[in-house]
């Protein structure tokens, strides 16, 4: 695996959340997805998806900075601060938070297997 996938894989899934890109985001996520929220609610893949296909979660801005990335064998760890703007069943979004996310290979393509965020102003 190397860096220019992650980096190219992170910015794809930005422009897909940006845009509430369903069919994307499914391509991306894995099946088996677990993702904690802030609040330490852990979501699946499917309860993602269906916040973006409902019209629940909107997303106007999502900007990235501070990435680390770090491949182990076919897995990669990604720390990395995301402002984002935007509301979730009209409560707002915005703020700066700290991504991890964890991509997996799965033969030519890679999959976010898992992640978490906190709150960071």
């Amino acid at each position: 695996m190397k860096i220019e996938t992650i980096v190219n894989a992170e910015i794809e899934l930005l422009t897909a959340i940006k845009n509430a890109d369903v069919a994307t985001l499914d391509k991306m996520l894995h099946d088996d997805l677990l993702f904690n929220l802030p609040d330490g609610q852990t979501i699946t893949k499917q309860f993602d998806l269906e916040s973006y296909r409902s019209g629940k979660m909107k997303i106007e801005t999502v900007e990235a900075s501070d990435q680390i990335i770090n491949i182990i064998a076919d897995v990669a760890v990604v720390a990395v601060t995301i402002l984002l703007k935007g509301n979730y069943e009209g409560n707002s979004l915005n703020g700066t938070y700290k991504y991890n996310r964890v991509w997996k290979q799965f033969d030519e393509t890679v999959k976010v297997i898992a992640g978490s965020c906190v709150v960071l102003q």
